[in-house]
């Protein structure tokens, strides 16, 4: 199983942008979605998660600013990011509640991060 992240980049601060990630290889199933970030020097933190049937949740720093969602066909979700702040700037990771099989619990993937950088 792989997560494949994609989409930073530089951007001004008030700009917008999208990071995608695609889950791939043996997946029986997909709980929750979600989009952390970690930024020089701190420790990681929740941007924003999304569950199979669609509930969303959202750390308080980016409500209203940031949207996720998925798709359950092809296993990807998404974050658009909206009215971006240098303070945003961060190393995003997806991760996956996932299992490869009927029956077996759901372990955990982690994607490798993309950059994501907000200029002031």
């Amino acid at each position: 199983v792989q997560l494949q992240a994609s989409g930073g980049g530089l951007v001004q601060a008030g700009g917008s942008l999208r990071v995608s990630c695609a889950a791939s290889g043996s997946i029986f199933s997909i709980n929750r979605m979600a989009w952390y970030r970690q930024a020089p020097g701190k420790q990681r933190e929740l941007v924003a998660s999304i569950t199979d049937v669609g509930s969303e949740n959202y750390a308080d720093s980016v409500k209203g600013r940031f949207t996720i969602s998925r798709d359950n066909a092809k296993n990807t979700v998404t974050l658009q990011m909206n009215s971006l702040k240098p303070e945003d700037t961060a190393v995003y990771y997806c991760n996956a509640d996932l299992r490869i099989y009927q029956g077996v619990s759901y372990f955990r993937y982690w994607g490798r991060g993309t950059l994501v950088t907000v200029s002031s």
